[in-house]
């Protein structure tokens, strides 16, 4: 891939109101949560380690009582407390009495009473949280077994104002680490997403403003770089959305050249016109000469000028901008179809219409306009070699349903796909290819749609909405 259409490097939006943002600081929150969970059972653990450690120096504070055999001096039983960080120590044996190493201050009562085998986890842990909170710092008795004397159990009180500092500096120098390892962790997970999914969405995000702005520009390389990523969710989105936008930039080119033609067209229209009626002014004074050679040349040219004003009507009609302006009134069907079977008749005097509607029906349409829709399809079926066309309805669930049926021999398959495209003709000689797309125009300025609905060897059926919602009047 060339320098020119390698995609822009990720932008890291750490802040604002952007999905990299948030998707870093959700992630980071996330993470920090998690950890702090799992840091609340190690204060459990740090606080009976806490208790443990009481015991144990305990139970050295009274090595120089029990080799001694004889009551230690009050200073000496202060040193040896201010060692263990007791204030008071109780050691009992089997079969020998208890030694006692006791502060000569006062001791306040034990407000808290621990017997350390039955210390549960979730326990220690919620005294931690108080201790945290400041619900701390009172006198504790911690009953438990020596772990340096067999059968041995002490007695220890103590103040719990330095358990109160350890597990407040323990909780800060965790907290720092989870939030650093919250911030890497984050940081991490943050740049794989934002290669796998926010970067491709801001790529799929900016394709469709820059297609909005300006439809007929090029689709940039990053969209197409990001539909040849390996196959999953996002790349098919962008294949298909690059897929749209040249579908799109392509249908916007063809209308902007019918655009240019329908302004050629109508510019020439009146001059053509013109012309268009002098000759067939002159036709029909060639009529009037009692001469069979030039009576047969200018039916001939009358038909021909007809024609040509007829292509050109349908032209400056199909160029118009905008929808046909719908003028809505009574119209008996049954009346309309008959109306428009009389200049379809004369096509081909051996084709039968056979009118099918109901004379009752009434329904709120703009005349001209399905009368001019009737009249392309009947002459287009008698055209094409049709001899008996049908016109029926029916309604149902609120929709009044029109259909056309001949008994001709059938559209050609290359042109079924694109029938109501402009300027695509059935295959008859001397057609505009609009018919059929005014036609359907003038059926969904209604609100309805015109389709083909059948075509073969037995004929052919267009159908067509007449009423979005029917009104019977």
């Amino acid at each position: 891939m060339s320098p020119a259409h390698r995609p822009d490097r990720p932008k890291f939006e750490l802040f604002g109101d952007t999905l990299s943002g948030r998707v870093l600081w959700l992630t980071v929150a996330i993470i920090l949560v998690i950890e702090l969970i799992v840091m609340l059972p190690n204060l459990g653990r740090e606080r009976q380690t806490w208790l443990r450690d009481r015991v144990a120096h305990a139970h050295l504070a009274t090595y120089p009582l029990e080799q001694s055999g004889a009551t230690l001096s009050p200073q000496a039983q202060d040193s040896l407390l201010a060692f263990a960080l007791d204030d008071q120590i109780i050691l009992k044996e089997p079969g020998q009495p208890p030694l006692t190493l006791s502060s000569s201050h006062p001791i306040p009562p034990a407000s808290c009473h621990v017997v350390l085998s039955d210390e549960t986890l979730w326990y220690s842990t919620l005294r931690a949280v108080l201790h945290l909170v400041g619900l701390g710092g009172h006198e504790i008795q911690i009953i438990a077994p020596s772990p340096l004397q067999e059968n041995a159990m002490l007695e220890v009180t103590a103040n719990e104002a330095p358990l109160d500092a350890d597990l407040n500096a323990y909780a800060k120098r965790a907290f720092a680490v989870t939030v650093i390892m919250a911030l890497i962790t984050g940081l991490l997970i943050f740049a794989v997403l934002d290669r796998l999914l926010v970067r491709p969405m801001r790529i799929i995000t900016t394709s469709i403003i820059n297609f909005r702005e300006d439809p007929e520009q090029e689709s940039a390389s990053d969209l197409a770089w990001l539909g040849n990523r390996p196959e999953d969710e996002i790349s098919g989105a962008a294949r298909e959305l690059k897929s749209m936008q040249d579908e799109m930039r392509a249908a916007l080119w063809r209308n902007a050249r019918l655009a240019a033609v329908g302004t050629s067209v109508a510019k020439i229209s009146h001059d053509l016109r013109n012309i268009l009626s002098s000759a067939l002014l002159v036709s029909d004074r060639l009529q009037t000469i009692n001469d069979p050679t030039i009576e047969r040349a200018s039916r001939t040219l009358v038909s021909a000028v007809e024609r040509a004003a007829q292509m050109v009507t349908r032209t400056v009609d199909f160029a118009r901008e905008g929808p046909p302006p719908v003028v809505r009134s009574a119209v008996p069907l049954y009346e309309l179809i008959e109306e428009a079977a009389l200049v379809v008749r004369p096509v081909d005097s051996g084709v039968t219409i056979q009118n099918e509607v109901p004379e009752a029906l009434v329904l709120p349409l703009d005349r001209g306009q399905i009368y001019r829709v009737l009249v392309n399809l009947m002459r287009n079926a008698a055209e094409a070699g049709a001899k008996i066309i049908r016109v029926t309805t029916e309604s149902r669930s609120g929709v009044t349903r029109m259909r056309v049926a001949d008994d001709g021999p059938g559209l050609p398959l290359r042109v079924q796909d694109r029938l109501f495209q402009p300027f695509t003709s059935s295959g008859r000689y001397g057609g505009t290819g609009l018919g059929l797309a005014i036609a359907r125009d003038l059926i969904r300025a209604h609100g309805g749609d015109l389709v083909l609905e059948e075509t073969g060897p037995r004929g052919t059926v267009f159908a067509m909405d007449l009423a979005i919602s029917e009104t019977q009047i």
